[in-house]
């Protein structure tokens, strides 16, 4: 067991306002050897991606390396018609996001937009929506479908979701967690709140999303009754006070949340 190689791996980005991703390098050489803002394309289980190389804290890297069997691996350096198919792409998804938009208000739908996506292989685009309830889209897929020439996928989520798709700061001044570092959303109750001894205004324990605060959860007080004052307690973060100021919640506590 000790005389095993340790994987080499690499962060990678695909979104401005997305997390750092962690993927194995294969066991050849770069030359030159790859930076940070690199391209590259990668394997995601079944599919490929384009994405740039991000800086990484090591010791989070190493805790986040996939097995060596995974199939999530870097396959290559983006080459030049790498790099423009993805430009193209970026295009397009801007243009079906324009029409999208434009033909969910002529048909009066009650669903918002959050984002398209353009699949690296070219097969599909796919569409990230919020909805109240149940939308009857066929005939906007159709007329997507028949505009672009490619299979279109329609996928609903919640608002928390995105949040996370689209990035932002929460009121502590920092990027919101569900985009940094959060793995999971988890049930979010006032209670949580009254046992911080907050405030029970709106205003100030909803998040970007207009729900309660993630941060409501894993600030709780802990079995000693000490409370942890980071990024939803009015006080603001405060890392003296077992919060998180300075980084991230994933640095602090190893990507679990703050004690509860």
């Amino acid at each position: 067991m000790g005389n095993e190689p340790t994987p080499r791996f690499v962060s990678v980005k695909f979104d401005a306002v997305g997390r750092a991703r962690t993927f194995l390098l294969p066991e050849i050489d770069f030359d030159p050897k790859l930076n940070r803002g690199d391209g590259v394309v990668v394997q995601m289980g079944d599919r490929r991606a384009y994405g740039a190389v991000a800086h990484a804290v090591p010791p989070m890297a190493t805790w986040k390396t996939p097995r060596a069997d995974a199939a999530t691996r870097v396959l290559r350096r983006a080459s030049r018609e790498d790099v423009l198919r993805r430009f193209r792409q970026e295009q397009r998804e801007r243009e079906a996001r324009r029409m999208c938009r434009l033909k969910i208000r002529e048909r009066g739908l009650a669903m918002k937009l959050a984002k398209v996506e353009q699949l690296f292989d070219g097969s599909k685009l796919v569409f990230y929506f919020t909805a109240e309830g149940r939308v009857d889209f066929r005939e906007l897929v159709r007329e997507l479908a028949s505009e672009f020439r490619i299979r279109i996928e329609m996928r609903q989520i919640g608002t928390r979701d995105e949040a996370k798709l689209i990035g932002g700061y929460g009121t502590c001044g920092r990027p919101l967690c569900c985009t940094t570092w959060l793995q999971s959303f988890e049930p979010i109750s006032i209670k949580m709140a009254k046992r911080q001894n907050l405030s029970l205004n709106p205003s100030r324990l909803s998040g970007a999303c207009g729900r309660l605060k993630c941060c409501l959860r894993y600030e709780l007080p802990n079995a000693k009754g000490e409370q942890h004052a980071g990024c939803a307690h009015e006080r603001g973060c405060d890392r003296s006070a077992g919060g998180c100021h300075g980084e991230s919640c994933d640095a602090v506590c190893g990507g679990s949340g703050c004690p509860a």
